[in-house]
């Protein structure tokens, strides 16, 4: 790739915008997931009698949706990434795609 490209591209303003959105965003997600996944693992090693309950006369603990919900909760951060991916750094990425190879 051309350097004097690179440069154009990594001193446009829209870019730099790109750059410090996408990580911002990308490090909170980072962090709700590692709390829902370390807390659950933390549930495992430090309140097996909590999670060993049963959920009515069935076989269910709790342990099972708990586990289910950090499943489900990880399709929906990346379901919210993606959608904002789409919407807001699709167009900044546009931007400088449009303004460097003119």
């Amino acid at each position: 790739m051309d350097t004097d490209l690179i440069k154009r591209i990594a001193n446009h303003p829209s870019y730099q915008e790109l750059k410090a959105k996408r990580t911002s965003f990308g490090l909170w997600l980072t962090l709700a997931m590692m709390v829902v996944y370390y807390g659950f693992i933390l549930l495992v090693a430090f309140n097996k009698p909590f999670l060993a309950t049963r959920l009515g006369a069935g076989v269910t603990t709790f342990a099972i949706p708990i586990g289910f919900g950090v499943i489900v909760f990880t399709v929906l951060i990346t379901a919210i990434y993606v959608r904002r991916a789409n919407r807001e750094y699709d167009d900044l990425a546009e931007q400088v795609s449009k303004a460097v190879l003119k």
